[in-house]
């Protein structure tokens, strides 16, 4: 299928999809490697492929203060724009294998088959499928369902543009607050994930965002502090913060976080004024929603489950406090 979101020049097509403009000569590959010149157009060699699906709980994504309990019906299709050493979905992210075929109807009527409320579109960089993603996401708003992004925020503006009007929420991960770190273990810049993060708080989409921290190489809490102290400036102090728990995983040789730094940079979080911070890939109370009018908990979690929920009507049924969960 012909890809948006190109202009083809003398010599090579230039792709305005993400934050890298590839410039791709016929019949190479953009860095997603799924976007290729051919017979004179830029294609998307993934429309229609998905390699992975699953009901998911929306709480996996991780997205706690959106649609609590609900289930997401989950794919991906090959290809990543990012190259990171670290990448827990490897196998489908830094390659292309054999997948099956489905319509984005087809996946919309596996959804609700599945009694899922939403799509995540998900598990590599749905960017790089852009244009599979924006026709499920428009078939399932017209079914009722929610989608959702979970990204590396690395799109351009205009196809985010476009697509606004039929993506509910999005985990973004801002994988660290060095420059550095993004160039070296990424193969991408920090400044067009800074900037793919505002576009989307700029749209009205819900976000979250998360940060997997890796011992020795995004963990010193002055980085964590000034990432910390960007959100609440460019985003807002509501803005629901995970730190993950990194586990060695595809290149990268580095131990598992030790759980005292994870509780560290949550502290660090709250003293910078985020006021909704979770530790992920741990078990223990600190993924449950506490109010912020009465400090009572709202939303208690054991791993991906919703053990209570006393939202009502997106607020504290104690003391009337918005919950700050779209519910």
């Amino acid at each position: 299928m012909e890809a948006r979101y190109y202009r083809k020049r003398r010599g090579f097509f230039e792709c305005f999809l993400c934050r890298h403009n590839c410039r791709i000569p016929p019949g190479g590959v953009g860095i997603c490697g799924v976007r290729r010149g051919e017979n004179g157009v830029l294609k998307s060699l993934v429309y229609g492929r998905p390699c992975s699906i699953a009901a998911d709980p929306i709480e996996k994504k991780p997205l706690f203060h959106f649609k609590p309990g609900s289930l997401s019906l989950s794919y991906a299709t090959f290809g990543c724009n990012f190259k990171c050493s670290f990448c827990q979905n490897w196998q489908i992210s830094q390659s292309i294998g054999e997948a099956g075929h489905m319509e984005p109807g087809e996946i919309v009527d596996l959804a609700l088959k599945h009694g899922c409320a939403g799509i995540a579109h998900t598990y590599t960089e749905p960017t790089v499928f852009f244009e599979y993603a924006f026709d499920i996401a428009k078939a399932a708003h017209s079914k009722g369902l929610y989608n959702v992004f979970v990204t590396n925020g690395y799109t351009c503006d205009k196809p985010l543009e476009d697509i606004a009007p039929y993506l509910d929420a999005a985990n973004i991960d801002l994988k660290s607050f060095s420059p550095e770190f993004y160039k070296k273990v990424c193969g991408a810049e920090l400044a067009g994930v800074l900037k793919g993060i505002k576009k989307y708080a700029e749209l009205g989409i819900h976000i979250e965002i998360t940060n997997l921290i890796i011992p020795g190489h995004n963990d010193d809490a002055d980085e964590i502090r000034r990432l910390c102290k960007w959100l609440v400036e460019n985003i807002g102090e509501n803005t629901p913060l995970h730190f993950s728990r990194y586990y060695p995983c595809y290149k990268l040789d580095a131990p598992p976080t030790p759980v005292e730094k994870l509780q560290e940079a949550r502290e660090t979080a709250k003293r910078e004024g985020l006021r909704f911070v979770y530790i992920g890939n741990v078990s223990g109370d600190d993924e449950n929603t506490i109010c912020l009018g009465c400090g009572k908990v709202l939303v208690r979690r054991q791993g991906y489950k919703i053990v209570e929920n006393r939202v009502l009507h997106n607020r504290c049924p104690d003391c009337g406090v918005d919950s700050h969960i779209v519910s």
